[in-house]
């Protein structure tokens, strides 16, 4: 029903910068919550900052300072600009859409690697 794709990873060295894009399928302004979440390999995915139709935001303790999550509503899509970037930010970084704001429907993009290596 609803289709997200991301982009902008890659592969940077540690204090650069990365700015990742999510298109949605939809309008945006008929999804209460989006965000970006990551996982890195051996370990759990992870929330990295929300942000909701009312540009609410949430940040892990581990990006705030760093990390800044926007979202276009003219352009449906949403954005996540990494400063600083360290290794332990190597991770798949997944899209999200809670359509909601319950979790009742939940929407995933298919990932876009960032790689933080010297």
């Amino acid at each position: 029903q609803v289709q997200l794709v991301e982009s902008g990873g890659g592969r940077v060295q540690p204090g650069e910068s990365l700015r990742l894009s999510c298109a949605a399928s939809i309008k945006i302004t008929n999804i209460f919550r989006m965000g970006w979440y990551r996982q890195a390999p051996g370990k759990q995915r992870e929330l990295v900052a929300t942000i909701t139709i009312q540009d609410s935001t949430d940040y892990a303790d581990s990006v705030k300072g760093r990390f800044t999550i926007s979202r276009d509503n003219a352009k449906n899509s949403l954005h996540l600009q990494m400063n600083s970037l360290k290794f332990e930010d190597t991770a798949i970084y997944y899209c999200n859409a809670d359509i909601d704001g319950l979790g009742y429907r939940n929407y995933w993009g298919q990932g876009t690697q960032v790689t933080v290596s010297s």
